[in-house]
């Protein structure tokens, strides 16, 4: 080992973070134009157009899902729809609800929109209902009935003086709602599939609806009939009307008669003149396919990546957004639709990631997808590059930065380069000559020469590159490989390149590593075997200055070898899983290796010591990459999540080792309060951590001894102002799961019932709260009233029952006797054909038979072959199933093998008031009386 006097590195510090913020459903762009509203779950995500940074985040408490959302034409007010039936209106720029009321729908909101004046909003729902409320004095104003099914578009006519609504469900007609009257004024019919979008002229005299069934109808809304079936040769999702004042002579508007742009399927927009029905401009994108694989893409339909779902046009920037089927967000500027900014919502898994361009400025990632990403880390400014057919699955990058290359399931390498000034990236190289997925890919490192390629084929290819690429946009070179050797046994995993481009290293899932000699001739000679791993290898890596090479392994480890005996040096152990990448650092003196546990550590070398662990990731962590520098870190991970580390220095290290030293010794703080009974503290300490599950283990604490109720009123009631203003806060949460309820409405009882309203309504959002607590409350009332319903159901059958051949019971109905039974009365069925007072004695001796093997106990399970997962199969959908304990049991074959009752109780039991004898174990089975 090389004797550098350097600094090591110590810890790593979250610099950005590049994270999932649409997963599908409604998108809506602000008027301003300055923001995307995206549903993400139970959230909703603004985006910052400008900066591509989430700027605001909305969520709901109780965790349900957001049906839709609806943002005012002002800007100002948000209104979300969930599975809990609920609305919520929120000041979205401070992320607060202000307001909560039932959604009065029985089943879940599908579709919400505002009015031009933001004073009325309506809601479509599933129950073929829609709702219009007047947001601002706060009641319902319209119940307007009619639809067939889900309602799955509404929208208000852009003249509010006309007061019409317009809306459409899954009988494929257009409803025109008259306000005014509260009835349906008529069905536009034309449609006869879903009808996905409507759009107005600007004297709002004619509209275009856009459905599934691949045309777009031209209404005259004055004559309610249709003037023009446009056919559109695709799944139409979206429709705008162009502007009739701007010259958009460009995308082939000759005329000022009415044009519109439609979005669907083909992924490329197109525009139409109305009275013709005639497409005078189709989009024209880039792409690096062939022209066989480019027309097979457009005429596909339904699994195509360009696909669109959203089309808005930005009047006061001239802009038109389109959201696309894979969660992208794509800006262009009119009239020459060329791409101005892009946005991705989602990636999947991220399978690879590297520093790209000019001063470590983008990264470049590989998904789950066969689309690459190009992020410009200062906007997340995206570029999405199409030339792989399949999954794209491991990178590398040239020294210099500007040129990188991929490798994908479809059996290809590609090499792409960006260009200096306009950060534009485009593949410049293709080359395909393995039989199976391609896993990994090596570039050289002096000059950029030639990249190696390991494959699920088992072999290494070497490929040479030009000396320079062609300038022409659409002139693609095809490499070829100089040389192809059978390397390894199994998949191979990993390629490494020596930095002086002498040696190549190869790892495999048959558990070895190998040293190759690379020589100028293009041959590849075998010089050694790295043996001593477990499992098969994921990740070789050279030292940038030693003759050592790193590896990891699926075994859970990282080992250290020596290039001139092949012998290991070093074994780091420390991850609870396997170690996917391994990477040097600090001029070789330390290295970082990320493992399926989600976890990134940081080795030195010379004490085989790991100085710091950071919790990257949820999920497995891929993608592992530095700068030249090393100053900065990225990682990638299977939880969709990419985040940016940058090396801290002592002074923030410690400042946040302080902060976490000051949480543990209030968390031992709390502790001890709980043990020593100090209720007041204990919950004024957990308030002042602001932590809500922290405040409910303390309630439940004061719960659990004698008088909780009397000890709870006098703990509360002891707290200062501000305490119980954040306790009203955290019984909203509390009480939207059920398993807390019970908790939050015993704090709830004693604010409400001891505090004054005066004093209540000073609280911040103490309306919001208490309206937020009413929905909740009614559904745990109603769930008590069920159970209540249940057993009082229970007590009458239990009442009702009679026993076989009873001559007693027979022909009886007697009204039902709410007394409680004097003795505990239980039958039991014994085996049949045997009977007698002696087996009814023998008290269950039996119940052990059958029982000296553990039904319960899981099949052995091969540890070895589970792990043997090689790198080409490492994203989901592989076409292997879970695996399952075959052993656990149904609902139904448990209830089989329960014990039959045996009557344990030979005395004359009162049974409706008369004594019944005692049970002869021949005939043991209740029934009911007819």
């Amino acid at each position: 080992m090389a004797n550098i006097n350097l600094q090591f590195k110590t810890n790593y510090a979250v610099s950005s973070k590049i994270e999932p913020f649409y997963k599908g459903g409604k998108v809506q762009v602000s008027k301003d134009e300055k923001y995307i509203f995206c549903t993400c779950g139970s959230r909703i995500n603004v985006l910052e157009i400008s900066t591509g940074k989430i700027v605001h985040c909305v969520e709901h408490d109780d965790q349900e899902d957001i049906t839709s959302f609806a943002l005012s034409s002002d800007d100002e007010l948000l209104v979300t729809a969930s599975r809990a039936l609920l609305l919520k209106q929120w000041d979205w720029k401070q992320a607060t609800c202000t307001r909560t009321w039932r959604a009065i729908h029985t089943v879940p909101v599908a579709s919400m929109a505002f009015d031009s004046t933001s004073t009325l909003l309506a809601t479509g729902g599933c129950d073929g209902t829609i709702k219009v409320w007047d947001v601002v004095k706060q009641y319902c104003t319209h119940n307007l009935k009619g639809s067939s099914g889900v309602v799955h578009l509404v929208q208000f006519h852009p003249d509010i003086n006309r007061l019409q609504l317009f809306s459409s469900s899954l009988d494929c007609g257009i409803r025109m709602w008259d306000l005014q009257s509260s009835k349906c004024a008529c069905v536009l019919h034309s449609h006869y599939s879903a009808v996905t979008a409507l759009s107005f002229s600007h004297d709002g005299d004619t509209m275009i609806s856009s459905g599934r069934d691949r045309i777009c109808t031209v209404w005259d809304l004055k004559s309610q009939e249709a003037t023009r079936t446009v056919p559109v040769f695709e799944t139409v999702e979206g429709v705008v009307v162009l502007p009739v004042n701007k010259d958009l002579s460009q995308i082939g508007v000759k005329s000022k008669s009415l044009h519109f742009i439609t979005a669907g399927t083909k992924g490329v927009l197109r525009v139409w003149e109305a009275s013709t029905a005639r497409c005078v401009y189709t989009q024209t994108l880039p792409t690096t396919l062939s022209s066989d694989a480019a027309k097979e893409e457009e005429n596909q339909d339904d699994d195509n990546p360009r696909s669109l779902t959203y089309v808005f046009h930005l009047p006061v920037s001239s802009r038109l957004a389109t959201v696309t089927a894979e969660h992208n967000i794509l800006l262009y500027q009119l009239p020459a639709l060329c791409t101005q900014q892009q946005f991705v919502g989602y990636s999947d898994e991220v399978l690879d990631v590297k520093f790209l361009g000019k001063g470590d400025s983008h990264i470049i990632v590989a998904t789950n997808s066969c689309q690459l990403k190009v992020f410009e880390l200062l906007t997340n400014n995206c570029q999405i590059l199409y030339g792989h057919t399949d999954t794209v699955l491991t990178l590398d990058v040239f020294k210099k930065g500007s040129l990188f290359a991929s490798c994908a399931k479809d059996r290809s390498v590609r090499v792409w380069q960006m260009d200096s000034d306009s950060g534009r990236v485009r593949c410049v190289a293709q080359g395909c000559s393995h039989t199976n997925a391609v896993g990994s890919i090596s570039c050289s490192r002096m000059k950029a020469t030639f990249v190696v390629t390991g494959s699920q084929d088992c072999t290494v290819k070497v490929w040479d590159l030009p000396a320079e690429f062609s300038t022409e946009e659409e002139e693609i070179h095809h490499l070829s490989a100089r040389t192809t050797e059978k390397a390894h046994d199994k998949d191979v995993n990993s390629v490494a390149v020596s930095p002086n481009d002498k040696l190549l290293a190869s790892g495999s899932q048959d558990r070895t590593a190998k040293l190759w000699s690379l020589t100028a001739d293009g041959n590849v000679g075998l010089l050694g075997v790295f043996r001593g791993h477990r499992r098969g290898v994921w990740t070789v890596c050279f030292s940038p200055m030693d003759q050592v090479l790193a590896t990891s392994s699926a075994d859970g480890t990282a080992k250290l070898w020596s290039l001139q005996d092949f012998s290991c040096l070093k074994t780091f152990e420390g991850h609870d899983a396997s170690v996917l990448k391994v990477i040097f650092v600090s001029r070789g003196t330390q290295l970082l290796t990320s493992g399926s546990d989600g976890l990134v550590k940081l080795w030195t070398i010379k004490t085989n010591e790991c100085v710091k662990t950071l919790d990257a990731h949820q999920d497995k962590v891929w993608g592992l990459h530095v700068t030249r520098k090393d100053d900065r870190m990225v990682t990638g991970s299977a939880d969709s999540n990419i985040t940016v580390w940058e090396d801290v220095t002592e002074v923030e290290l410690a400042e946040e080792q302080a902060k976490q030293e000051d949480q543990i010794l209030k968390q031992q703080e709390l502790s001890n309060l709980l043990h020593e009974k100090k209720y007041l503290k204990a919950l004024g300490l957990a308030i002042s951590l602001d932590q809500p599950h922290t405040v409910l283990t303390v309630i439940k604490a004061i719960r659990q001894g004698e008088n909780t109720q009397e000890l709870l009123q006098k703990t509360l009631l002891k707290l200062r102002v501000d305490q119980k203003e954040a306790l009203l806060r955290y019984c909203v949460m509390w009480n939207t799961n059920a398993r807390n309820c019970q908790d939050a409405q015993a704090v709830l009882q004693v604010l409400l019932t001891h505090l004054p309203p005066e004093e209540l309504l000073q609280y911040q959002g103490a309306r919001t709260h208490l309206e937020g607590l009413i929905p909740y409350t009614e559904r745990h009332m109603q769930r008590i009233g069920n159970l209540l319903q249940a057993s009082m159901f229970l007590n009458y059958m239990w009442q009702k029952m009679r026993v076989t051949g009873d001559p007693s019971s027979m022909d009886r109905d007697e009204e039902m006797d709410t007394t409680p039974l004097g003795k505990p009365f239980f039958v039991i069925d014994t085996e049949k054909g045997k009977g007698g007072d002696d087996e009814r004695q023998d008290d269950g001796d039996d119940n052990d038979s059958g029982q000296d093997e553990d039904p319960d106990c899981p099949a052995e399970v091969d540890e070895e072959e589970a792990d043997e997962v090689s790198a080409t199969k490492k994203v989901r959908g592989n076409g292997k199933s879970p695996k399952t304990n075959g052993n656990h049991r149904s609902e139904s074959e448990e209830s089989s093998e329960e014990e039959d009752v045996e009557v344990i109780e030979k005395d004359e039991t009162p049974v409706k008031g008369k004594m019944c004898p005692p049970v002869s174990s021949a005939s043991p089975s209740l029934t009911l009386p007819s």
